[in-house]
């Protein structure tokens, strides 16, 4: 069903699930399809006009099409009882520790993605939004030696394969939507809020970041970001070569 659906890849451990959910509703849809062809063809053909020379103006007497409907509410309402409501539940209540997460702070604006990282020694600087600036989107105090070594990219994230990932998610300017189709993964971005959202990817690779709300005249510049899921590896060279720069590798294309 996956492939008759022309479903994107899957690279993580929620995703499945939500593909399932997918693929549950459009069977839904097919069988209400290929029900409601079936009535209408009936009905042409026991409600012709050559049969019925005088008009009923009753209607239908039987309560069929009642027990149908019934039916059809009752699967819907197991769709989002039995497996979109928990699927949320699991996801959003349940998010990882930081410390056994890759942790990544994301600030959208018009019309990118920053990212901050802890760099080498793991821990994020202190941070105080009042001291949020164009030059400086993620309140950094720069006074405090503990946060030397954090880095910031533009539009390029990377996450350690098969580790939950832990982004806090907000905005400068307006509301964006963080959306990584390969990761099943959607969290609008929200000026003054600091959201949390987390995934486990489970397929190295490069995959796209988009935006997912209609966030300007650039809004199609959002698409530009991409996600590197890698081995531990790689991944901490990645972080020791970035760190070297610590806040000077912070440069924005926006500045």
């Amino acid at each position: 069903m996956e492939k008759l659906l022309g479903l994107p890849v899957l690279a993580s451990k929620h995703g499945k699930e939500v593909d399932n959910l997918i693929i549950y509703v459009h069977w839904l849809m097919l069988a209400l399809f290929i029900g409601w062809l079936i009535y209408f063809g009936y009905t042409l053909v026991r409600f012709r006009a050559s049969r019925n020379k005088k008009a009923d103006y009753i209607g239908v007497r039987g309560h069929a099409s009642n027990y149908i409907e019934g039916a059809v509410a009752v699967i819907e309402a197991i769709l989002l009882i039995g497996f979109a409501i928990p699927l949320w539940a699991s996801v959003v209540d349940n998010p990882p520790p930081d410390s056994e997460s890759t942790v990544v702070r994301v600030v959208a604006q018009q019309f990118g993605w920053n990212n901050l990282y802890p760099g080498t020694n793991g821990a994020f600087g202190r941070q105080d939004m009042a001291l949020s600036s164009a030059d400086n989107k993620f309140g950094k105090d720069k006074a405090d030696p503990s946060g030397t070594d954090d880095f910031e990219t533009l539009n390029d994230m990377h996450v350690v394969l098969n580790k939950p990932v832990l982004v806090y998610l907000t905005s400068m300017d307006v509301i964006h939507s963080f959306k990584i189709i390969a990761l099943r993964v959607t969290q609008d971005a929200i000026p003054g809020m600091r959201i949390p959202l987390w995934f486990t990817p489970t397929q190295a690779g490069r995959y796209q970041i988009n935006c997912a709300q209609l966030c300007g005249a650039g809004h199609a510049s959002m698409s530009q970001g991409f996600l590197t899921v890698e081995t531990q590896d790689k991944y901490d060279a990645w972080v020791r070569e970035k760190s070297k720069g610590g806040a000077a590798g912070g440069a924005s294309a926006f500045e």
